[in-house]
Order: C-alpha cells, then structure tokens, then sequence
C-alpha cells in the first residue's frame, strides 16, 4: 500500500471515530434532557367509601401536571408585589391550610377582613368560596388574593410577566396546557386543580366509621350530643343539634347562614349580603367544614372565639337575634341548648376526633 493509500484510509478513520463520537454525544444529550410535552395523565382523588363523589367541574379535570403547577403557583412567592408572600404563607399546611392568627398580615403590613379560612376538601364545595361567597368557581377565589392591597397587592400582569422568565414555569404549562403561554385563566385552573386535590378523610372519626378504631367514653358522648336534635320539651334527651348545619361527611352544609353572633342593628360585617343585596341575607357567612376545627382557631368569620369550648358557649346560651337569624338557632334563644360543662367537654372531645394529622403532613401538598 501506497503512501497515497494510507493516508486516505487515516483520513477515513478518523472522520469515522469522529462521527461515532458526534452520534454517540447527541444520543448522550437526548437523554439527559427532558422532552417537555403535554401530559394528560389523570390526578386520581382518593377518598372512603363512606364520602360521597365530589363535583370536580368538568372542564377542569385534575390531571397530574395540572395539580403539580397549582401547587407551584400555590406556594410561589413572586405571586406577592414584593415576592415575599405565597398563598401557603397565610394557608399553612401545620394549621389545615388555614391562619392561627385572628387577622393575617399581608404584604403591606395591613391585616386582612376576615380570618382565613381552611383550604381543604373544596372538592365538595359548589356553593362559592370566601366567608360571603363572592367568588362563584374556585378558580375565581384563586386570582382575587393576589389582587388583594390588604394580602398580596399583586397585579395579574406583573405575575404573568414574572413568572414568564422562568423556565421552569414555562414548561409545567407545557405539560399541564400544551404549550408555555402563561395566562391569568390557566393560572387559576391549575390553583383551581391543586386546591381541589387537597383532601383531609383520615381523622380517628373516620377510622371509627371504618371500624378499625374506637372513640373514648368522652368522646362517644360527645358523638350523640353532636347528632342528637335539640329538643326543649324533653331536656334529658336534647342534643347540641350540631349536625343540622356541620353534618355530611364533610360536616358543612355549603351553605350561608346567620349563627346569631350579632343582635340586630349590630353587624359590622354584613356578609353575603354584600354579594346578593338580598336583606335576608345580611349577617349571613358561609358555613365551614368542622373537619381539623381543632387545628384552625381563632373562629368565626372574624376570629372572635379563641377556643372549641367559646364556640360551644356561644351556640349554647349566646344566640342574639335578628331577622337573618336562621330558624332552627332562634328556636333555641329561649332555653338555650342546656349543655352543662360535661357535655361542652364531650363535644370538644367529639371535634377533636376530626383531626387528620396525616393531613397535615401530607408530602403531596408541600412546597415542591
């Protein structure tokens, strides 16, 4: 073989090695890098079997990119004007996704309206969200605190814009919508989704329900007076009626009503009034689930009672009344529940059966 020869087999040679090396690389590379698509896969809601199926709005199915960019954007402070608070920071995880302080701060160092409530199983609420309601869709209630001068102070634009330099966001929209546009609407989808996704079932109520745990003496007790009607002609077998409102599994009727904490004449806030203008309505507020009520004082809409054993009190012998009041607590004004201080312990005790600790630690629903 020729000089000329040898040399045109090394030239070959290499340019081969080279060409393997260059596939092999990109073949190195494919593999490293995600491929960001659309991702439909189906978020799966566990629950009982003694809690009945939530109304998940069909155009907004959970899938598992939509819950996983809801919580992002639940926990995300560049949602606050000084990208210093989230939705978590005053809906704590420890607390049922609720605030124990009466009032929570916002950014501008102002407190808000009214307590905050809990953020959990909003999948069985259809009636509208906040204390007065005047959020129709949960994806309506997700965009209004950013707004909010007394909690977020954010514009939906400045948010958009912040949240389009990161790539990370641009592709969970991907996955969760198809494609990277950001927008106020997908926003509140995926919040709409990731709220809906939060669900708390495993309190020792429900491990009795399910027989595989029982309820102390106090508790039991505490258990009978909470379902047992009100009944002021037979003292001896009268209950706390609790469940005429807090009853379902999910121990709320998604309703508005009026729970006699202020006479007439005497409302500083007049609720879902404000949303209807109905008169009937004045002093009405949404009536909250009692599951983790444990966790989640102060209570009432402006965190007047501080304790379980305050609540009781006030349904027991403080009742005032005004033409909102609704009809099954006027009837009680007169003699009040007749609970003596045992059975206010066997009630708080009952409550405290609802807490779901697992709840509260639930890695799904943390910061991811």
């Amino acid at each position: 073989m020729n000089l000329s020869k040898i040399k045109t087999y090394a030239v070959f040679a290499l340019a081969s090695a080279l060409l393997v090396m260059s596939c092999k690389k990109d073949e190195e590379d494919d593999a490293g890098e995600e491929m960001v698509v659309y991702d439909p896969t189906p978020y799966v809601l566990n629950y009982p079997a003694h809690i009945p199926p939530p109304s998940i709005p069909e155009d907004n199915q959970l899938t598992v990119q939509g819950v996983r960019l809801g919580k992002m954007l639940f926990h995300e402070p560049l949602l606050s004007a000084d990208g210093s608070q989230s939705c978590a920071s005053c809906h704590d995880q420890t607390n049922a996704f609720s605030d124990t302080a009466q009032f929570s701060i916002g950014v501008n160092g102002l407190p808000g309206g009214r307590q905050a409530m809990a953020v959990m199983n909003m999948a069985w609420n259809t009636n509208g969200f906040f204390w007065d309601g005047r959020a129709p869709l949960l994806r309506d209630q997700s965009l209004l605190p950013i707004q909010d001068e007394l909690e977020m102070d954010e514009t939906l634009e400045n948010v958009i814009s912040k949240l389009s330099n990161s790539q990370a966001y641009k592709d969970q929209f991907t996955r969760a919508f198809g494609d990277s546009e950001i927008n106020a609407l997908r926003m509140s989808l995926a919040m709409e989704q990731f709220m809906n996704s939060i669900v708390s079932f495993d309190s020792k109520y429900d491990r009795y329900l399910a027989g595989i745990e029982q309820l102390t003496e106090s508790e039991e007790r505490g258990r009978q007076l909470y379902f047992t009607e009100f009944n002021p002609f037979f003292p001896d077998e009268s209950g706390a009626d609790c469940e005429h409102c807090h009853g379902g599994g999910n121990f709320e009727n998604d309703e508005y009503m009026n729970n006699g904490l202020d006479a007439e004449g005497e409302f500083e806030d007049d609720g879902f009034y404000d949303v209807t203008g109905n008169e009937a309505d004045r002093g009405k507020f949404k009536v909250t689930s009692l599951r983790n009520i444990a966790l989640t004082p102060p209570y009432m809409h402006d965190g007047r009672f501080n304790t379980l054993e305050e609540v009781i009190e006030h349904y027991n012998e403080g009742i005032q009344s005004s033409a909102s009041l609704d009809p099954a607590l006027e009837a009680t004004i007169e003699t009040g529940l007749m609970l003596d201080d045992q059975d206010i312990q066997d009630l708080v005790a009952f409550l405290h059966t609802l807490t779901d600790i697992n709840f509260t630690e639930n890695p799904e629903y943390q910061a991811p």
